[in-house]
């Protein structure tokens, strides 16, 4: 009997067709709602997905036969992993599509602020001059600080090491190889937050990333630093990081991501806070885009196809 994959999103044509050319019979439902997935997907060896398919207990209990669960990217939030692992349901992701995205969207966050960019482009467009204002900052010298050093965040410190800036970085569950080192220093957190000018965030959302970023974190960062999150919204605080906008403690912000991503659905104090967010002149973002490519779209399905086929090679 073939072996029977749902793919539920948007992927590029190379995995359905490599898929379909090792054996495997594919059905492909990129705009198919979630309930109707949840339907659907009994009868699947393999699931791929994207940030819609949420692959909860019930979800995975009801799915008897699933061998795999493919995720396009990597975040991993969306699945219960500890119940996949029970069920004995492997896991495979594909960060290593889209890490460099990321990095050049962060870049691009970087020079944007440094720069500034975005005010520039508005006041020109509004008949204004104004050079002065607008005077900005040279990479060259400054300190950055790389929270996570997985993918993205080592992808992110290999475009900066051009810019001959001094690069920190904090992972709680990685020691630097030979190469690593080469490009960026291994320090604590606390001394992350204390000497880097910029800071940006590379973490999956897990229970100990949940509002990471917040008030008491903020405070042991140098006055006036920068703050770029191109991973999960929900690592920050918004409400924490918009008072210390406010107050003068962080300089500017760029965000690819929110805690709240569906502006439709958003709570009376979310809101608010997003209102006040969105109307700040030092603010940047993007709508969960960094690793949103044409480039990645090729690469996540080409990596995800390799794996896929090397774990029924070693089953």
């Amino acid at each position: 009997m073939k072996k029977r994959i749902l793919v539920t999103d948007k992927v590029h044509d190379l995995l359905i067709n490599g898929l379909k050319k090792h054996g495997f019979e594919v059905d492909y439902f990129p705009k198919m709602p979630y309930e109707e997935v949840k339907l659907l997907s009994k009868d699947f060896h393999g699931i791929i997905i994207n940030s819609k398919v949420i692959c909860d207990r019930a979800f995975l209990n009801q799915n008897k036969h699933l061998d795999f669960i493919g995720r396009l990217g990597s975040g991993l939030d969306i699945i219960d992993l500890p119940e996949a692992q029970k069920l004995g349901i492997a896991i495979i992701n594909s960060p290593e599509g889209n890490a460099n995205a990321v990095a050049e969207h962060a870049m691009g966050f970087l020079l944007s602020l440094a720069n500034n960019l975005c005010i520039a482009n508005k006041e020109v467009k509004a008949f204004l001059w104004n050079r002065e204002a607008n005077r900005g900052f040279e990479l060259e010298g400054k300190t950055i600080g790389i929270i996570g050093f997985g993918h993205t965040g080592s992808a992110f410190a290999k475009k900066l090491s051009s810019f001959e800036m001094n690069i920190l970085t904090y992972d709680k569950y990685k020691i630097l190889d030979q190469n690593e080192v080469s490009v960026a220093k291994q320090v604590s957190l606390e001394h992350l937050l204390k000497q880097s000018d910029i800071i940006s965030i590379h973490l999956p959302l897990t229970q100990e990333t949940v509002r990471m970023v917040d008030a008491s974190l903020i405070s042991q960062c140098k006055v006036g630093t920068i703050f770029i999150n191109t991973s999960r919204g929900p690592i920050v605080d918004t409400s924490d990081l918009l008072d210390a906008l406010q107050s003068g403690h962080i300089r500017s912000v760029a965000l690819d991501v929110l805690e709240n991503e569906k502006l439709d659905q958003l709570t009376s104090a979310q809101e608010e806070v997003y209102q006040k967010l969105f109307s700040m002149d030092n603010v940047l973002l993007s709508p969960h885009i960094a690793g949103w490519t044409k480039e990645s779209l090729i690469k996540i399905a080409q990596y995800l196809l390799t794996k896929i086929e090397n774990f029924y090679q070693l089953r």
